[in-house]
């Protein structure tokens, strides 16, 4: 059954890029020092990865679709993306579907259901879009012809074959993003082997088509990364004076206090611990410059993306879905 779905997927992943310039994987001294390592480190097979790698290709619109993430927008332009009436509704339709699975899965990792429902919305639109390209395709372009983040995608590819062995799956036949993201919520093989969940105990973690283990693994990541239940994510605050621009910074990491946040002239609300690790963060609206103070759950959402938009995006979604869920009865 496994090979049955999985060859469909292959079958809808290259009528889709059929059309796409591509090129077989080089001869190169790179790719020998790749299998020689995978043979010596995990007894991989090595006239198989030569026929796995030999298939694999590497394509131009992979390389133009990472020179133009939409992570480059502002706000404004990023927002309209995620936050649109079809998927809202269809947030809802996939909570009251699976209202059950998230519940259960709720209550056994912490992590709320419009959390979950609102990644795998912006993921994958709940499953309806897992992505085009096989996933050695994207993961050999990105290491192999992209030079910026080679060691990243490389160590992705090593990722990949390894849970394919684990998992008894053909590598020639998964497809994903054109990053290499798999499933309804677009993990990594990375995030794949350390965090993906089998809900079901059929010994399978079915990210790609069995909603409860993708559920259970967004939820899973989320633990693991240490969201806190019941705590704020973000919201918006006020500057008083000009002195919090000093705190503004491009970097992910929770390296202020509400307390410090405080003294710089922002308003913060009573609740808050002054203690508590925050960060100040600046959105680019038509009207001009937002501030909004991300908490620890907030810089959880970014490890699953590196991206304060694509966090807020998550948060702002994810409330969305839940006042409409809550107001519409289930079917």
């Amino acid at each position: 059954m496994i090979k049955a779905w999985l060859n469909a997927l292959l079958v809808i992943g290259l009528s889709l890029s059929s059309v796409q310039s591509s090129a077989g994987l080089p001869d190169s001294p790179q790719v020998q020092e790749f299998m020689a390592r995978m043979v010596a480190e995990h007894r991989f097979d090595k006239p198989t990865l030569q026929r796995w790698l030999g298939q694999a290709e590497i394509k131009d619109s992979i390389l133009s679709a990472m020179a133009k993430p939409a992570e480059a927008k502002p706000w404004y332009e990023y927002r309209k993306i995620f936050l649109t009436d079809e998927r809202i509704a269809g947030g809802v339709k996939f909570w009251h579907d699976h209202a059950g699975i998230l519940s259960q899965v709720e209550q056994r990792y912490g992590v709320p259901a419009s959390i979950i429902v609102a990644i795998i919305g912006v993921e994958t639109r709940y499953g309806q879009n897992v992505g085009k390209y096989r996933v050695i395709d994207a993961l050999a372009t990105l290491g192999f012809a992209y030079p910026k983040r080679s060691e990243f995608f490389l160590k992705e590819l090593e990722n990949f074959l390894l849970l394919c062995r684990e998992q008894n799956i053909d590598p020639l036949q998964p497809v994903g993003s054109y990053a290499g993201a798999m499933g309804m919520p677009q993990f990594m093989p990375s995030s794949y082997r350390s965090y993906a969940a089998d809900f079901d105990g059929d010994r399978f973690k079915d990210i790609w088509r069995n909603p409860a283990d993708a559920i259970a693994s967004v939820a899973n990541y989320f633990a693991q990364h240490q969201w806190r239940p019941g705590e704020t994510v973000v919201l918006p605050v006020v500057a008083k004076t000009p002195a919090y621009r000093a705190l503004l910074g491009n970097d992910l990491k929770l390296d202020q206090t509400v307390a410090q946040i405080e003294a710089a002239g922002v308003w913060m609300p009573s609740y808050l611990s002054r203690s508590a690790p925050a960060k100040l963060l600046a959105y680019q609206t038509e009207q001009g410059e937002e501030l909004w103070l991300g908490l620890n759950n907030f810089f959880v959402i970014t490890r699953y993306n590196r991206s304060a938009l694509y966090a807020r995006a998550v948060f702002e979604l994810s409330e969305a879905i839940k006042i409409r869920y809550q107001a519409i009865p289930m079917p």
